[in-house]
């Protein structure tokens, strides 16, 4: 299956599922490790639907867990500084 949405739209829809987290109290952990979570289910069941999905994809398969989930904390924390609340 292909997630057909632009590079924009795709750290729109995470930023806002991040600031949701935030809002009703998450950690910080518990939010890197949900993304980490979500990380490995699209990297198996999705294809990138725009080059820079791509890229991600590829550098999450070389990772080992460790560089995963720093991985996974970047974007999370990059989501939520460009998505405006």
């Amino acid at each position: 299956m292909e997630i057909d949405t632009s590079w924009h739209e795709w750290k729109k829809t995470l930023g806002k599922a991040v600031d949701a987290a935030e809002f009703v109290g998450m950690s910080d952990d518990l939010i890197n490790k949900i993304a980490y979570q979500l990380g490995e289910f699209f990297a198996d069941k999705f294809d990138p639907g725009n080059r820079e999905q791509r890229l991600l994809k590829e550098i999450w398969e070389v990772g080992d867990e460790e560089e995963k989930r720093t991985m996974a904390k970047m974007i999370a924390k990059m989501v939520s500084k460009d998505y405006v609340h």
